[in-house]
C-alpha cells in the first residue's frame, strides 16, 4: 500500500513491487479523478524526485516500498503550484455536490482579502527587535472575539466572512465545511411507511430546533448616502399621521470598521402600493415591481432592504414622538419578524459553501421610530437563519394580544412541525429549556443594532453624496411627480442633478403606455445618472430620445 498525498487529502493505492510506474500512475489518476497528464507525483514534499511514467522501471527499482508517502500536485499552466493550492482553498472551496454559483461582487472581493488585524509593536510588552513578532503584536484573526468585544461600541456578532474564515481555518482548511440550510419539513421519498400523518420515521423526520444566538451577521452596517432620502420618506407620516413602508435600493460595499465587514449603502427608497393607517400597514400587489428593479439595475442599484415607520406624535408643539420600542417592550414585533423573514427568504445570499447554493440573506430591516430623546431614530435589524427557516416552512405565528411573543405551530394532520425550544434562566439562576409556545422574539433577532450613520434630526451633519436617485409611489395627491415636472427638470440647467434627486424616472416610466417605449428612450439618461456624467446627459438631451420624452410630456 502506497500513500499519496494531494491538496484534496491522502489516499491509499494498492500496488505490487514488480508493478511498472506507468501502471501505478494510471491507478493514481483513476483514484483522484485526473487525466494521465494532469498531475505530477514526487517522492519528496519539496517537489524533488519526480516519478515519470516509464514502462521499463518498476516500483521496486525506484525503492518505493510498502507504507511510503508520495506527493501529488495538479499541473498548473499559469502560475506556481503553491498559488494553485491557495486558490483551491480560498476560492474553489465547495462541498461535494454543491452547485456552481456566482457570488455577489462584495463577496468575491472579501474572499481575496487578508482580513487579519495588524497591531503595532507594544513598547512595554514586546522585548524583540522591530522585525520580530510576539503574542502581543502578532496579527489577529478577523474572528477574534476578545478584539471585537473591546471595540467601541462592542461588536457582538462577527462578520459573515470572518465566520467563514473561522470555519475554513486549521489544518484541513475547511475541506469538510458545508453550510446547511435548516429544514422543518419531512424529507420526501421515504418508502418504509405510509406518508404523514399515518407514519413517520427517524430518517424523514426533521430534527428539533433549539434557538441559539447567531454568532455572525451578513450585513454589519447601514448607511444612507443622502439625508434627503429619509427626509422625503418621513414627509408622508408628517402630512397624514399614517404609517408608511418602502423598499431600500442601494449596493453592498466593504465596511472597514469591522474585519471583513459588509455595509449596505442606501441610495433610494421606493414606496410600493400600500394602505397605511395610524397603527397598521398593508402591502398591496405591485404590478410595476419588475420595471422598478430593471431601472434600479441600470442605475447600478439593487434591493437591499425595507423600511417602515412606527411613529406616534407625543407633542406637536415640540415636535416629539413617543418612545415605544425598548428593552421593556420589544424592538421588533413577532409579525414584523415574520415579515422580515419572508423578505429575507425572497432575497437569499448566494454562497459557494452551501449545497443549495445560498445561505442566509443580506436583506436588512430598518425601523423609523421614537428614541430615548423622543426624536425620530432609525434602527436596523436582521432576523436569524433559524427564523428564516421557521417562516419559510410556515412554522411560526404571531400572538394576537402580545406583539413581543411568537408561537411555534403544533403538528396537525396537514403538517408536521418539529419541536422548537429556547433556553432561559429560571428564578434560581439555572439554565432551563422551554418549549417555544409562546416564544420571545428576541431569540429570532440578530441583536447587532447596526451602527446607523443617519440619526434624525442630526441630518445636516451627515456627509451627502449626490445620490437619492430613486423614487416613490405616493398614495397622496400632493407628492405625485408628473410629466410636467419631468419636462421642467429636463429643461433646467443641471439635468443630472435634477433627475438624480427626484422621483421622476420611475413615476414617468410606470405611468406611460406602453412603459417599454419610455424605458428604452430614457436608458442613456439613466446611464448618465449612474456614472454621474453631465456630458452624457447633455448629449442625451440633444438626441431623438429627448424629443420622444418631450412629446409624451406635452
Amino acid at each position: 500500500i502506497i500513500r499519496v498525498q494531494s491538496p484534496e487529502g491522502v489516499k491509499r493505492i494498492t500496488a505490487t513491487k514488480r508493478e511498472t510506474v506507468a501502471t501505478f500512475l494510471k491507478k493514481v489518476a483513476k483514484e483522484f479523478g485526473f487525466r494521465n497528464n494532469g498531475f505530477s507525483v514526487y517522492t519528496n514534499r519539496n517537489r524533488t524526485g519526480e516519478i515519470t511514467a516509464s514502462q521499463n522501471k518498476s516500483l521496486n527499482l525506484l525503492k518505493i516500498k510498502h507504507g511510503d508517502m508520495l506527493f501529488l500536485y495538479p499541473s498548473s499552466p499559469a502560475g506556481s503550484s503553491s498559488e494553485t493550492m491557495d486558490t483551491s482553498v480560498s476560492q474553489g472551496l465547495r462541498p461535494v455536490g454543491a452547485p456552481q454559483v456566482v457570488e455577489d461582487e462584495i463577496d468575491q472581493y472579501l474572499i481575496k482579502q487578508d482580513g487579519k488585524i495588524y497591531r503595532n509593536r507594544d513598547q512595554q510588552l514586546c522585548r524583540h527587535g522591530p522585525l520580530g513578532k510576539c503574542v502581543h503584536c502578532v496579527p489577529l484573526e478577523p474572528f477574534d472575539e476578545d478584539y471585537l468585544n473591546h471595540l467601541e461600541p462592542p461588536v457582538k456578532h462577527m462578520s459573515f466572512h470572518a465566520y467563514i474564515r473561522k470555519l475554513t481555518g486549521g489544518a484541513d482548511k475547511g475541506k469538510f465545511v458545508a453550510l446547511e440550510n435548516i429544514s422543518c419539513k419531512i424529507k420526501s421519498g421515504c418508502e418504509g411507511h405510509p406518508p404523514w400523518p399515518e407514519g413517520i420515521c427517524t430518517k424523514c423526520q426533521p430534527s428539533a430546533i433549539t434557538l441559539n444566538r447567531q454568532k455572525y451577521r451578513h450585513v454589519d452596517n447601514i448607511m444612507f448616502e443622502n439625508h434627503t432620502i429619509a427626509d422625503r420618506f418621513l414627509d408622508f407620516w408628517r402630512k397624514t399621521g399614517n404609517q408608511h413602508l418602502g423598499y431600500l435600493y442601494g449596493r453592498y460595499t466593504e465596511h472597514k470598521d469591522i474585519p471583513l465587514g459588509i455595509r449596505a449603502e442606501v441610495a433610494a427608497i421606493y414606496e410600493p402600493p400600500q394602505i397605511g393607517t395610524q397603527n397598521s400597514l398593508e402591502i398591496l400587489e405591485d404590478p410595476k415591481a419588475e420595471v422598478v428593479d430593471e431601472i434600479a439595475a441600470k442605475l447600478g442599484l439593487r434591493k437591499v432592504g425595507w423600511i417602515f415607520t412606527d411613529l406616534v406624535s407625543e407633542d406637536t408643539r415640540k415636535g416629539t414622538v413617543r418612545y415605544s420600542r425598548n428593552k421593556d417592550t420589544y424592538y421588533l414585533s413577532a409579525e414584523e419578524c415574520i415579515t422580515a423573514g419572508n423578505f429575507q427568504n425572497q432575497q437569499p445570499n448566494i454562497c459557494r459553501l452551501s449545497p443549495d447554493g445560498h445561505f442566509g440573506s443580506k436583506f436588512v430591516t430598518v425601523v423609523a421610530t421614537g428614541g430615548p430623546d423622543n426624536q425620530v431614530h432609525f434602527e436596523g435589524y436582521q432576523v436569524s437563519n433559524q427564523c428564516m427557516a421557521l417562516v419559510r416552512d410556515e412554522c411560526l405565528l404571531p400572538c394576537r394580544d402580545a406583539p413581543e411573543l411568537g408561537y411555534a405551530k403544533e403538528s396537525s394532520s396537514e403538517q408536521y412541525v418539529p419541536d422548537v425550544f429556547y433556553k432561559d434562566i429560571d428564578k434560581f439562576g439555572n439554565e432551563i429549556t422551554q418549549l417555544a409556545r409562546p416564544l420571545p422574539v428576541e431569540y429570532l433577532i440578530i441583536d447587532d443594532r447596526f451602527s446607523f450613520f443617519l440619526l434624525y434630526p442630526l441630518l445636516p451633519g451627515i456627509s451627502s453624496a449626490e445620490a437619492g436617485m430613486l423614487w416613490g409611489s405616493r398614495s397622496a395627491p400632493w407628492d405625485q411627480p408628473d410629466r410636467a415636472n419631468l419636462a421642467a427638470a429636463l429643461r433646467a440647467g443641471n439635468i443630472l442633478k435634477n433627475i438624480s434627486e427626484s422621483e421622476i424616472p420611475v413615476v414617468t416610466i410606470t405611468r406611460s403606455e406602453p412603459p417599454n417605449l419610455v424605458q428604452d428612450s430614457i436608458s442613456l439618461l439613466l446611464e448618465a445618472v449612474r456614472t454621474k456624467n453631465e456630458e452624457l446627459a447633455q448629449t442625451w438631451k440633444k438626441s431623438e430620445q429627448w424629443a420622444t420624452i418631450e412629446q409624451l410630456c406635452s
